[in-house]
């Protein structure tokens, strides 16, 4: 027992896998010799008619389901659009206006918000690169050597105008 859950949670014992390899077999469907780490009796070349005949009722009405909900929706949105084209037509002049407004309103609103969240994600960066000195955050050695770089280049660029400004005084 104390080995499956080191496997299963990357110990050592199971060769540093995060999640066992039977479990992604059989989540994948890879069911090739699962349940013996590989010395089982190939159970996924060999499945029994049932359980093929299982998966292939349980997919069908997976699918099936799907595709009436699908078709049901289509129906729908045909029907409202034969209902709602000649009431578009008669209110156009007000209706073409008022959809303007709500979609720069919703526009806004949803720019706003994306925003707000970027801005929030980058406030989270900061505090975490400024307070957690020795762990910094994803990105932080990228940032540190791009400030550097911007100082030794405004450094450059000051010691050029030195020199320019130098030169204009000597002549």
């Amino acid at each position: 027992m104390a080995g499956e859950q080191g496997h299963h949670r990357g110990g050592a014992q199971g060769g540093g896998y995060a999640v066992g390899d039977d479990y992604m077999r059989a989540i994948r469907g890879d069911d090739y010799n699962y349940g013996g780490h590989g010395h089982g009796q190939g159970q996924g070349q060999n499945q029994p008619v049932a359980v093929t005949l299982g998966k292939a009722v349980a997919a069908a009405a997976a699918a099936g389901s799907m595709l009436f909900l699908s078709a049901l929706a289509l129906t729908g949105t045909v029907v409202a659009l034969v209902v709602a084209t000649p009431v578009m037509v008669i209110f156009s002049p007000v209706l073409v206006p008022a959809a303007i407004a709500v979609a720069l309103l919703a526009t806004g609103f949803v720019s706003s918000g994306a925003l707000g969240a970027a801005a929030m994600g980058v406030l989270s960066w900061m505090y975490r690169y400024l307070s957690h000195g020795s762990s910094s955050p994803p990105g932080a050695d990228k940032v540190d050597h791009a400030g550097s770089k911007l100082d030794s280049k405004a450094h450059e660029v000051k010691n050029w105008a030195q020199q320019r400004i130098d030169q204009a005084r000597t002549q």
